[in-house]
């Protein structure tokens, strides 16, 4: 994926995860919260640059790829959030969630070598029984004509996640007694 898609899904979690609507700049925050934490698994694209290969447990779209990283790292960052008062099950879920979707979309790709969804059970690679998002090329090389494809792809693909997100949200009425 181009990561289009995975910052639609952090802008939506962010929206969804606002019961209420929350002013203009603290929404901007959230959504830039949520959209990185989506992203946060493909940091294991620095290990290209350390020799770790494509295919290896800590290699791209392995260990960080996983549910069970997506799992621990969601109940993580919970613990972290519930100390600035957020709710701790709630935001275990949305966290893990958002990063467990990032696996999930790019077993959706037509590339690469799949994801290691079940590290450390196992570090067999799977992919989706249906492939319908192309994938992107990594680096330099996502600044070509097929990387501005799959961007484009991506963008049109994941409009009415975007919609969804940044549509204006009315506040709700207040009761009355």
């Amino acid at each position: 994926m181009a990561s289009i898609g995975h910052v639609a899904v952090g802008m939506a979690a962010a929206r969804l995860y606002a019961r209420e609507p929350i002013g203009s700049g603290a929404l901007a925050a959230s959504m830039l919260l949520w959209s990185g934490l989506s992203l946060l698994p493909d940091a294991d694209v620095i290990g290209f640059s350390f020799g770790v290969r494509y295919g290896a447990p800590w290699g791209h779209r392995g260990a960080t790829h996983s549910l069970l990283f997506s799992l621990a790292l969601g109940i993580a960052l919970a613990v972290c959030a519930r100390m600035r008062g957020a709710p701790l099950l709630r935001t275990a879920l949305f966290a893990s969630l958002v990063l467990a979707s990032h696996a999930v979309l790019d077993t959706l790709t037509d590339g690469g070598r799949g994801c290691a969804l079940f590290w450390p059970f196992s570090t067999t690679r799977h992919f989706a029984p249906i492939r319908p998002i192309p994938v992107a090329p990594i680096g330099a090389r996502f600044l070509s004509e097929r990387g501005l494809h799959v961007a484009l792809f991506e963008l049109l693909g994941f409009a009415p996640v975007f919609l969804y997100a940044l549509w204006p949200r009315r506040a709700r009425a207040p009761q009355r007694a």
